[in-house]
């Protein structure tokens, strides 16, 4: 059974697609759009506030990687979220959103000396990845203290979801101190006794794929090595725990489920002291965020049949859908079938591919879905795309990035859009391309040749 807000969703998301099919943002011009739900959103994060509220401080960071649009994270951040940023170029996102420096926490396990120099100069707090960057850190201190939290991250080990590639608590994760490994724990805490600036541990434990009691087990691990170094230092030196994001998405349905209060309860039973008020709680959710709020919607440019199978050509594969390209079974999305008004079509259903442009036989958004009849000019949408499908763009075949709009509805069904990102240009994509260089290897050619030639005549 569908709840209410689903409802509420699939029918602003229909007002929504037609309304970009009116205004010309999605048709023959415009073969390709992006769509974001601002309410859904907006709900979304109410959600998350709401499940965690208690006696525990807690900071809600957004994971950039998700959706590093500015105008999604300034969204984000007038509505109380921190961010969590993990390279320069997110960085920068966050601080062009607004978000100060102490609402920012940088996660990366390649960090150079300069991207920690800004982050301790400047107050942003920094999950360390291992005991190299430690040291790194403890030269550039100095003996002084950090202006923001540091944290130690930790590899909990408790293994893998169904998603392997989304599993960071395996136990040969490339992330965090891996604690099973001979010698770990002591390490660990010999740090935190030697380094008193040193004040959070962080575990993540993975994302899509990994179910609420491996989530729930490894965030315990991090709590009870948090305890025991407090103990054993005789003082609460932890005070933070950033225990990362990772819920999970339903792709299967409208309805959101697993919800932050199913996480949370699991986490209380799991850790029960995590929540009485003596750790700062950190967050980093992303995908659940904002996934079932996106929608990608694409023309059909024509169709065709091969092998007794139907197939749509759309302009929507995996410039922008990459992973459900490349891994159809881990991330499988719901189709729409609209027609050239952007109403959505009806009738009997036809087994059909979803092709996108891309020059190789894999680019299928989806594999044989019963649809209605799909025919050119119809426009096929692509659902629960609001995280990473907008802002990760795979320039395969130079496809140019298309433009994102976030949308309101009011009661009566109106709907007002804004533009988050414009379209790319076919003209940008060949400036990117290296264009202002474009006589380089031919000078450089030339060159080679011309000294070639003087050596041959001076022989």
């Amino acid at each position: 059974m569908t709840s209410g807000s689903a409802l509420q969703r699939e029918r602003a998301r229909e007002a929504a697609l037609a309304r970009a099919v009116e205004e010309g943002l999605l048709g023959p011009g415009s073969p390709l759009v992006g769509l974001l739900d601002v309410d859904g959103v907006l709900a979304a994060v109410d959600a998350l506030h709401e499940a965690f509220e208690g006696p525990a401080t807690v900071q809600h960071t957004f994971a950039a990687k998700a959706c590093g649009l500015v105008p999604v994270l300034r969204l984000l951040r007038e509505a109380g979220m921190g961010c969590e940023v993990a390279s320069p170029g997110e960085l920068e996102q966050a601080l062009a959103a607004g978000f100060t420096p102490d609402r920012l926490v940088f996660d990366s396990p390649a960090k150079t000396v300069g991207e920690l120099e800004f982050a301790l100069e400047h107050g942003i707090a920094i999950n360390l990845d291992n005991f190299q960057e430690l040291e790194r850190v403890d030269r550039l201190l100095a003996g002084r203290e950090p202006s923001g939290p540091v944290g130690l991250r930790v590899n909990p080990q408790v293994g893998a979801g169904a998603i392997g590639a989304m599993s960071t608590a395996t136990a040969t994760s490339k992330f965090g101190v891996a604690l099973r490994d001979p010698g770990a724990v002591d390490a660990v805490i010999d740090a935190f006794s030697r380094h008193p600036w040193l004040n959070r541990l962080h575990a993540h434990v993975g994302s899509q794929g990994c179910p609420l009691p491996l989530i729930a087990r490894g965030v315990s691990v991090a709590y009870e090595l948090a305890e025991r170094i407090n103990d054993r230092l005789g003082h609460a030196r932890i005070t933070g725990l950033d225990i990362g994001g990772g819920l999970p998405v339903n792709f299967d349905s409208e309805d959101d489920r697993p919800t932050y209060a199913d996480y949370v309860a699991e986490l209380r039973e799991a850790a029960p002291g995590l929540f009485d008020g003596r750790y700062v709680l950190v967050t980093e959710f992303g995908r659940s965020l904002l996934a079932k709020s996106g929608t990608i919607g694409s023309l059909v440019e024509y169709t065709k049949s091969a092998g007794g199978r139907r197939i749509a050509v759309t302009h929507a594969g995996a410039q922008v859908a990459t992973r459900t390209v490349f891994m159809p079974d881990a991330w499988p999305l719901r189709v729409g079938v609209f027609d050239a008004a952007g109403r959505p079509k009806e009738g009997p259903l036809q087994v059909v591919d979803i092709a996108g442009p891309c020059c190789f036989a894999g680019d299928l958004t989806a594999t044989a879905r019963e649809l209605p009849a799909v025919a050119p000019g119809d426009v096929v949408a692509l659902y629960d795309t609001g995280a990473y499908y907008f802002s990760s763009h795979f320039s395969y075949n130079s496809l140019p990035r298309p433009a994102v709009y976030g949308y309101r509805t009011d009661a009566a069904g109106q709907v007002r859009l804004a533009t988050i990102r414009e379209a790319q240009s076919v003209r940008e994509v060949v400036e990117e391309s290296g264009l202002s260089h474009a006589e380089a290897l031919v000078a450089l050619w030339a060159d080679g040749t011309e000294r070639g030639a003087r050596v041959e005549v001076a022989g």
